[in-house]
């Protein structure tokens, strides 16, 4: 399961409004890269695919590819706003070290 924090449900709630609503569901993985080597991918889709596995945390569903599942399982997504704040980010339990910006993570 990927949970939502409530900061991070208004963000993509208001960014999906903001899109004309067309785009229902919030796809969230993982790729290859960055300096820790697998960095996150967060995106808006219409479609569920037959490989998806699909939550819903917070009112929100989630679309979560089969190889990316194993490395966020049990991820929180969380959105911190303001003066120092950074926008989304992933606390991600399974991580065995992140880089410095939060945006990419090790096993």
């Amino acid at each position: 399961m990927v949970n939502i924090s409530n900061e991070a449900k208004e963000e993509l709630i208001k960014l999906m409004n903001s899109c004309g609503g067309s785009e229902e569901y919030v796809r969230v993985g993982v790729k290859s890269g960055g300096c820790s080597g697998l960095s996150y991918k967060l995106d808006f889709d219409s479609k569920i695919l037959s490989s998806d596995k699909v939550f819903k945390s917070n009112g929100i569903t989630l679309l979560v590819d089969e190889s990316s599942y194993l490395y966020i399982v049990g991820t929180t997504l969380t959105f911190s706003g303001g003066l120092n704040g950074k926008g989304f980010s992933f606390n991600n339990p399974n991580a065995a070290r992140t880089c410095g910006c939060g945006e990419s993570f090790a096993i």
